[in-house]
């Protein structure tokens, strides 16, 4: 969400006359967008803009530095207090603002400029998007931001209030901005939410036994030219029957689904007020499978949560050995400021939280490498993204149930829809060659 964010102030600042800089070093405004979900995200953002800061006051005095996002929108002019150097802090709201302010800063029309205020409207305004920004090569893939807001209040999150609460985009918009993107060679889009199949629960409810978020769903796969649908990050609550029975009448949608249980003791998903039980997130997880059997499934979850026994852990760990997620993103509990956890007794140890945590990533790879293991040898689909981010020389595709596959490729490859034989595999990354699948087709039709 946060990438999609940046790339939409980004674009609205290229479409007013700014040009991208090489790095940081040559630029004349900086921006750092942040996070609170994590207190070490903060620190991390605060100690780079001390570092910025320092650099401005002895070499670039005339540079505009600003933070934009959860972290803005929570600390506000504090922020300002804190760091003298600052020139901007822009809120979840106000994104849209960005350009604006840095132009009168730049104009010298204003000092420091703080804005954390909610504005009606605020979910539509993230529609620009930059594509590679002054890259000629299109992007075959592209986010869509559908809501703002969480209304779900789990004890351990400051969201609801740094995105405030969901408000939802209409379709029509939504559908709109996604055939540009399109026109403009995108070949796979993400539909981005807080929680993301709550969408449009209270503005557009339910029509014929179908949430708004399934209408939505139905109404993007209409799009002409689009290949792919995919969506993120969703609450298990919002997987309904009519989200699960989409997975098998909308083709376009791929077979897989970010679905965070965040522990697997009963006992703690009620202190985090999750509102499911580990016995229904094991019947959704076997519905969706049944769905598609192809199905890609990760997960989030959360060690070190105050009150964690190790019986609690245990449990977690019973629930990764028996779902086998794909790839599960694992977290060290951190207390966040006016979150009922924050101040819940039997905060857990440091100690404690980093072995749990060491435990339950290991358990994590040794699945994760055995489910990509049994991908050797077999064939599968990928749309090509782009280069490989750790080798130039490679591309990089992604398979309909989320593999991230490594090829030899040219750039003449992004944007298609290619069929790859897997020749290796990693603990999340599968190696394919094009030139075996090739070579058979050739033999094939000889």
């Amino acid at each position: 969400m946060n990438m999609r964010d940046s790339e939409a102030v980004a674009a609205q600042l290229v479409e007013k006359g700014y040009s991208l800089a090489g790095s940081e070093h040559s630029a004349d405004v900086i921006l750092l967008n942040t996070c609170s979900v994590r207190d070490m995200a903060e620190q991390k953002a605060i100690g780079k803009m001390r570092n910025l800061a320092a650099e401005k006051r002895k070499f670039r005095p005339g540079v505009v530095l600003g933070f934009m996002g959860c972290m803005a929108q929570s600390r506000g002019k504090e922020l300002l207090d804190q760091l003298p150097d600052l020139d901007l802090v822009v809120g979840t709201q106000k994104f849209h603002r960005t350009a604006e302010y840095i132009t009168r800063i730049l104009e010298q029309r204003d000092g420091a400029i703080c804005d954390v205020a909610e504005e009606i409207g605020s979910e539509a305004t993230i529609r620009e998007h930059l594509l590679n920004g002054k890259d000629v090569k299109k992007s075959a893939t592209a986010f869509v931001s559908i809501m703002q807001g969480c209304n779900q209040h789990c004890t351990f999150c400051i969201v609801p209030d740094t995105r405030g609460k969901e408000r939802s985009r209409t379709i029509p918009d939504i559908v709109a901005e996604c055939r540009e993107l399109v026109d403009r060679g995108v070949r796979e889009i993400t539909l981005l939410g807080q929680i993301v199949n709550q969408y449009g629960r209270r503005e557009f409810g339910v029509e014929n036994g179908k949430t708004a978020f399934v209408r939505l769903l139905e109404a993007v796969h209409e799009v002409e030219g689009l290949e792919r649908i995919r969506f993120t990050s969703p609450h298990p609550k919002g997987y309904g029957v009519d989200l699960i029975q989409a997975y098998v009448e909308l083709p376009k949608l791929c077979e897989s689904a970010h679905f965070p249980v965040q522990s697997g003791s009963d006992r703690i998903l009620k202190r985090m007020h999750r509102q499911y039980d580990v016995k229904r997130f094991f019947s959704l997880v076997d519905q969706l499978r049944e769905a598609q059997s192809g199905m890609g499934i990760t997960t989030d979850i959360i060690v070190g949560f105050p009150g964690e026994t190790e019986e609690d852990f245990e449990r977690t760990l019973d629930l990764v050995r028996k779902v086998r997620f794909d790839n599960a993103y694992v977290f060290k509990y951190s207390p966040r400021k006016n979150t009922p956890a924050a101040t819940m007794e039997q905060q857990i140890e440091t100690e404690v939280i980093e072995q749990r945590h060491a435990r339950l990533l290991g358990q994590v790879n040794e699945i994760a490498a055995e489910i990509n293991q049994q991908y050797e040898g077999r064939t599968v689909q990928v749309l090509v993204e782009g280069e490989s981010r750790r080798n130039t020389e490679r591309m990089m595709g992604r398979t309909r149930s989320n593999k991230i596959v490594i090829f030899e490729g040219k750039e003449r490859h992004r944007g298609q829809l290619m069929d790859l034989r897997i020749v290796r595999c990693g603990s999340f990354t599968l190696y394919g060659d094009p030139a075996i699948v090739n070579l058979e087709s050739s033999c094939t039709l000889a």
